[in-house]
């Protein structure tokens, strides 16, 4: 796999970016969805959306964002020479979201558990993986997946319990390592394991991906991956007698609720066949495999749409909403954290999401097309420019 790539025609890079920020907008609206939608039917099972998009949604959030790095490091692997700008523009995104994700850090998480802070810590993960070649972010991406879950099982309860309130500038003040420790392992998005979403979206978007051969086979290579984790999972448990062994430490209703509805981030420590499970949100090896395929096959199938020569024109017409949303996801997802904790949210569940998505749409629509670059995807890209041109001056 080539670690270089020459940079596409205007239009083609066009069309690629359209797919991307409409996988994006995809990606933020079903988050959206899994906060402010009733996740339990009236037969007392997850609803059929929220089987679709709790996990799989923030999973394809987090692979983006290693595309978007890629995109903004050329889409290639950074030379040595160029650490020091790079590095600062990583290290002053990773601010700019952490500030941002603290400050959001103070509404309710019963209601929304904010993801920022936690993308913040990947940002700075994402320092040394962009001086990798590509190859090595397979492997490197691949190794965290299978490794880095088991490592967590054999530590976790060694480091202090998380709280599952959303990281803020208080949470920072009163215990700076137990933040630390959930953000990177016991939170509802660890961000140790979640490398494994960053370096598949790093490789991703390193690829030419206005190619609709590239394409084809990021949508079937994704679909194949997120397929094959479920089936092994489902071997796992099932003919191969892992969830009768759960059933039989943790209880039936306990193993039940975590395959039906998930877990906070992490699995028991009480077996080891919780890594079995490929539940939504467990960070097992199996989920994280499952969610990166999805991501993967959601992401070539959007760029499919928007590539084809014959479809162009029309999916362009048809995503430009979701295209919108996506190239808006920091301000938007903003917007909706501080409007369920707002005196303003008194409407029904399925009406206020759609309120949301509405809003969502023609603010985003009317900005991009008035003013530009959104508002805080401005100031984010700012500072990460700024910072880099200063760590670019010759020293002396």
């Amino acid at each position: 796999m080539r670690t270089k790539t020459r940079s596409a025609p205007t239009a083609s890079a066009t069309s690629r970016l359209i797919g991307v920020d409409a996988t994006r907008g995809i990606a933020v609206l079903g988050m959206m969805a899994v906060h402010a939608l009733y996740i339990v039917g009236s037969d007392g099972d997850p609803t059929w959306w929220y089987s679709i998009v709790s996990g799989r949604s923030a999973a394809t959030f987090a692979v983006l964002a290693g595309v978007g790095i890629a995109f903004t490091t050329r889409r290639e692997q950074v030379p040595r020479a160029r650490w020091r700008p790079v590095t600062a523009s990583l290290a002053a995104r990773a601010l700019a979201v952490g500030v941002l994700g603290l400050a959001l850090g103070y509404t309710d998480s019963d209601i929304a558990a904010v993801i920022l802070p936690f993308y913040a810590v990947l940002f700075l993960l994402a320092i040394p993986l962009v001086f990798l070649s590509t190859r090595l972010l397979v492997i490197t991406g691949a190794a965290v997946a299978l490794l880095v879950p088991v490592l967590s099982h054999l530590f976790r309860d060694a480091l202090p319990e998380p709280r599952f309130a959303n990281p803020s500038y208080g949470y920072l003040l009163d215990d700076p390592l137990g933040m630390l420790s959930e953000l990177a392992v016991t939170g509802v998005y660890p961000a140790l394991p979640w490398v494994t979403y960053l370096c598949a979206g790093l490789a991703i978007g390193r690829l030419r991906l206005s190619s609709t051969t590239v394409d084809a086979w990021l949508l079937a290579g994704g679909a194949a991956l997120a397929a094959a984790a479920s089936a092994l999972s489902g071997l796992l448990l099932g003919p191969l007698g892992g969830f009768d062994r759960l059933v039989a430490v943790d209880g039936r209703a306990v193993v039940e609720g975590a395959l039906q509805f998930g877990e906070p981030g992490t699995t028991p420590t009480t077996s080891w066949w919780w890594l079995a499970v490929d539940a939504r949100h467990s960070s097992t090896p199996l989920d994280l495999l499952h969610t990166t395929g999805f991501a993967a096959a959601l992401l070539g199938a959007l760029l499919l749409l928007t590539n084809a020569s014959r479809l162009t024109a029309v999916a362009r017409i048809l995503v430009a909403p979701l295209t919108a949303v996506g190239a808006l996801t920091l301000t938007v997802y903003s917007a909706h954290i501080v409007f369920l904790n707002s005196p303003l949210d008194r409407f029904g569940a399925v009406s206020g999401y759609l309120v949301q998505v509405a809003v969502a749409v023609a603010f985003a629509m009317a900005w991009r097309r008035f003013v530009g670059r959104g508002p805080l995807e401005w100031a984010v890209t700012w500072l990460a420019r700024h910072a880099s041109a200063l760590a670019s001056r010759p020293r002396g």
